[in-house]
């Protein structure tokens, strides 16, 4: 297909990001353009944010009128806010990111690039495949402790980072369907391979492994592409800070996985 005739929705989901917001916005409009990917939208799917998201996205859209938030009603939850951004959308094709600044522009480039060769594949871009790197800096076992040292002097939990490499291997390891980043949260595909129930038997993002089991039963080739995850550029992150929050929210990835190999 010509990718000059791909329709792509960007669903961001988000609370209180408007200033990593402000900068990613124009970052992902540029790199699509860059890609040729002309036909395209954002949208902004907020879940009661009380910081200054809402004025900045309402600006950032006169400059870029494809730009909308949509201030969602329903309890906050960041599946079923993809899920309602992925029904909204009015393109073919979607693609969705986490706003904290850490899935890079480049990221998003690396991937169209890779989508564009086959549109009927979904890529997903991965921490822990090939050219992919955590909290700055790329995978292996001796750059581990370099990822944690920038995440110390970022606004990112250094907790969150180590235990969150264990759970996807673990995790991995469970679900054996050849994807390394079960976790990722950042892919793009055709709108109609994804399922409502991905999302609303999720709690957070353990949404992405039911994805990735719905994925595989379709038979959808599914394509991993190494990014360079970043730390957080402004804010706080929503993962938690102590070993007792990061465990509670852990558990639905492993019921999650336990699920979807019964």
């Amino acid at each position: 297909m010509d990718h000059n005739k791909i329709g792509l929705s960007v669903i961001l989901p988000t609370i209180n990001e408007g200033k990593n917001l402000k900068l990613l916005i124009p970052q992902i409009y540029k790199t699509l353009l860059t890609r040729n990917v002309i036909d395209s939208e954002i949208l902004v799917m907020d879940d009661g944010s009380i910081d200054d998201t809402q004025d900045i996205v309402m600006k950032l859209s006169e400059d870029y009128p494809s730009t909308k938030i949509i201030n969602r009603d329903s309890l906050p939850s960041l599946p079923m806010s993809i899920w309602d951004g992925i029904q909204l959308s009015t393109k073919n094709y979607v693609m969705w990111l986490d706003a904290d600044g850490s899935m890079t522009p480049q990221g998003i480039d690396s991937m169209i690039e890779i989508f564009i060769e086959d549109v009927d594949q979904v890529v997903i871009g991965s921490r822990f495949a090939k050219n992919g790197g955590y909290k700055g800096v790329q995978s292996d076992n001796s750059n581990f402790f370099s990822a944690l040292n920038r995440v110390y002097q970022s606004e990112d939990s250094i907790l969150a980072v180590f235990l969150s490499k264990i759970f996807n291997n673990s995790i991995r390891l469970f679900l054996n369907c050849g994807v390394k980043d079960v976790t990722s949260g950042f892919i793009i595909g055709k709108k109609e391979y994804f399922l409502k129930s991905s999302f609303e038997q999720a709690s957070y993002g353990d949404y992405f492994i039911y994805v990735i089991r719905n994925l595989k039963l379709k038979k959808i080739k599914m394509t991993e592409v190494g990014y360079i995850c970043e730390t957080r550029k402004f804010g706080i992150s929503k993962s938690g800070t102590s070993f007792k929050i990061l465990f509670k929210r852990a558990l639905p990835y492993f019921t999650a996985a336990f699920k979807v190999i019964k």
